[in-house]
């Protein structure tokens, strides 16, 4: 049986923002060729009234507004009720720290369904009775979540199978170790009197996996001190003495 393709699926107030970037490059190709797909579903469209209202004033006073929970309700509803049955995701700062392992094991199910949020978010009980998985892409705010979706969708579109022109190159991105990638030089090989380090055009496979590794551990232990701690607590960081 030919398994169906992977499925971005995104409720949104803003249908209009999506392929966007991912209708370009690689992520583009592959929407076009049926490597994946893309659905939107309108949140307004659940609008019970004839002003199509999705959100309200807050209990308990405050600036913004809400998006009300019958509207949204009703939206996943429909979603939930549409074949591939994904998992449910909503984009939100107070989420989990969204990460590469995340992105990988998303990227291996059937695909996901992205519930977007706006104004001042959402009516808390609609995420009770669905519990979706709530996900941040860090400490910062956004003006809502659809252009979260898109950096969630693109980061899962990129390691499905056949959208790289060299699967290799994942093996040696950040994170894939538990570092950030090593330094990348190309030609000229002197520009602006900066030359590339000389390892790199030695030709020695082992000397350029060995200082790829060194310069991955030291911008790592440099910038992000907490992938370092874990990576060192592994025993696999090379003992600098």
């Amino acid at each position: 049986m030919t398994r169906a393709p992977w499925t971005a699926r995104v409720l949104t107030l803003f249908p209009e923002m999506f392929p966007g970037p991912l209708a370009h490059s690689l992520a583009g190709q592959a929407l076009q060729r049926g490597d994946w797909r893309l659905e939107t579903v309108d949140i307004r469209a659940f609008a019970g009234d004839k002003h199509r209202s999705v959100d309200d004033t807050p209990f308990g006073g405050g600036p913004g507004m809400v998006m009300r929970p019958d509207v949204v309700d009703a939206a996943l509803a429909a979603a939930a009720g549409t074949e591939p049955r994904l998992p449910l995701i909503h984009l939100t700062p107070r989420g989990r720290p969204l990460d590469q392992e995340r992105v990988r094991a998303l990227a291996a199910g059937p695909g996901l369904s992205v519930l977007c949020g706006r104004y001042e978010g959402i009516d808390e009980r609609v995420l009770e009775v669905w519990q979706p998985l709530e996900l941040s892409l860090g400490d910062f705010v956004l003006s809502g979540g659809e252009p979260a979706a898109l950096v969630l969708i693109d980061a899962c579109v990129r390691l499905l199978p056949g959208v790289l022109g060299e699967p290799a190159s994942l093996a040696v991105e950040s994170f894939e170790r538990g570092l950030l990638e090593h330094p990348q030089y190309t030609r000229p090989r002197v520009w602006c009197g900066r030359a590339v380090p000389e390892v790199l055009a030695s030709g020695h496979h082992g000397r350029v996996e060995a200082w790829r590794l060194a310069e991955a551990e030291r911008i790592t232990r440099e910038r992000r001190p907490d992938l370092w701690v874990r990576y060192a607590r592994e025993g696999t960081a090379v003992d600098d003495g």
